[in-house]
């Protein structure tokens, strides 16, 4: 292309394409400004209705912004003079080459969709999903957004997910607080059983049915392993699960019972 034939279409076609470059900048910050009012818009009347939960409200928004964006860009090829049927016959065409670059993120987009038919967890249920555990954030088209105990924001993509077993701790009303205890060979064990079923009791937010399980679980040669087991709400399933070893030391240390020890056998003579 020489000088001559840039100097003719700038003065045959200039202005009409600077003015379509003009008219597509205007629509897409136009275009974005109306999106963001329709996905606040339609945000705050599924809060609204209180009919539809956080998790699926998030996906219904996530869905709505891909799709408007789509709609957005074939507007913008329209003013250019780009067809949206040859744009979709060009996609049409290069399918398949997109479906194999694609595969994966399709896999997770329908793992999605299964696991908002199924509902296995909810935005705020405490689970283990994909090897994961922690707080559910969000559930997105193509991952699952967990806060992990340590508040580390992992996303994890939804095939990995679905394809898992999945551990949801808030679903039931209580949960099992697993602790373990060591007492020495000289301590009577039903004598530690019964102080620590006073003590475990008073422990805050421990649920007074089912009650406590303490009970001997094996042996150790320093002595007797007992289980500790109270139940709680998973809401407060840390706080018990540290006030409970905090009461295993005061109720051994108030009834003065000696440190376990590896009992010291003596060496056979050769």
């Amino acid at each position: 292309m020489n000088v001559e034939t840039i100097v003719t279409f700038l003065t045959t076609q200039g202005a009409d394409f600077g003015l379509k470059i003009l008219g597509a900048l205007a629509a897409w910050i136009v275009g974005r400004w109306l999106i963001g009012l329709v996905l606040r818009a339609v945000g705050a009347a599924l809060e609204r209705g209180k009919k539809v939960d956080a998790t699926l409200a998030n996906y219904l928004r996530s869905i709505f912004n891909v799709v408007l964006n789509v709609v957005l860009v074939l507007a913008i090829l329209d003013i250019f003079g780009v067809k949206t049927t040859s744009f979709a016959a060009l996609l049409a065409g290069a399918g398949l080459a997109i479906g194999t670059a694609w595969g994966g993120l399709l896999t997770h987009f329908a793992a999605g969709v299964f696991m908002q038919v199924l509902r296995p967890f909810k935005v705020g249920d405490f689970v283990q999903a994909g090897g994961v555990t922690g707080t559910v954030h969000e559930v997105g088209l193509f991952g699952t957004t967990i806060i992990t105990p340590d508040n580390v924001m992992t996303i994890v993509g939804n095939n990995k997910v679905f394809s898992e077993s999945i551990q949801n701790y808030t679903t039931l009303p209580y949960r099992r607080v697993d602790c373990m205890a060591k007492v020495a060979n000289s301590v009577d064990p039903l004598d530690a059983i019964a102080r620590l079923k006073a003590s475990i009791t008073l422990i805050p937010n421990v649920a007074t049915t089912p009650a406590p399980d303490i009970e001997i679980t094996g042996f150790s040669p320093e002595g007797p392993l007992l289980c500790v087991r109270p139940y709680t709400h998973n809401n407060h399933y840390w706080q018990v699960y540290f006030d409970t070893h905090k009461a295993i030391v005061a109720t051994f240390g108030a009834a003065g019972y000696p440190v376990p020890e590896t009992p010291i056998t003596p060496r056979a003579r050769d």
